[in-house]
């Protein structure tokens, strides 16, 4: 009810989670948790030092018969999804399929609407959130139409060039 007793006080109820996650999950079969950046300071073994954990479980692996595999690798997925999107669909189960994939982001946009709504009748689903740009058929990459700038913030979508940074960051 947080969000709503924010509201009645005519508080802005938004409270963005930046997640800066290193990890890759492989269809239900391998996962790797780290903390390197893929870049040369992290991956030359002579400057930052790095961490990752991976797991894997040989017994329970992908088959025509079966499919995704059922050990905690998936499990871990599933409880993931689960927390960020707020409730567990059938679509869900097979997270390569077109229906997944629109679930998520049917999910994701409609988080949105409420994240940047003045009024929010109801609470989010979960706290997935589409990042607000449009990808275009050529590949160009523009805000949202009335977004160009976070919600309450005056930071760029798009982000911006740095005069500090090099052009090749991965030296």
């Amino acid at each position: 009810k947080q969000w709503y007793q924010r509201r009645v006080r005519g508080e802005k109820a938004r409270f963005p989670i930046y997640v800066h996650s290193k990890m890759m999950r492989c269809d239900d079969e391998y996962i790797i948790v780290g903390s390197a950046n893929i870049n040369q300071r992290s991956m030359s073994g002579r400057r930052d030092t790095e961490m990752a954990v991976g797991c894997y479980q040989p017994n329970f692996l992908w088959t025509e018969e079966e499919g995704l595999p059922k050990g905690d690798v998936g499990a871990f997925r599933k409880s993931l999804w689960l927390e960020h999107l707020g409730e567990w669909c059938e679509e869900y189960e097979n997270p390569g399929s077109l229906e997944c994939m629109r679930k998520v982001n049917e999910v994701a946009r409609a988080n949105w609407e409420k994240y940047v709504a003045d009024e929010m009748d109801e609470p989010m689903v979960g706290h997935l959130v589409s990042y607000p740009i449009t990808v275009e058929q050529d590949g160009t990459v523009r805000p949202l139409e009335g977004f160009e700038n976070f919600p309450d913030t005056e930071a760029s979508v798009l982000g911006g060039k740095s005069a500090m940074l090099v052009e090749k960051l991965t030296t």
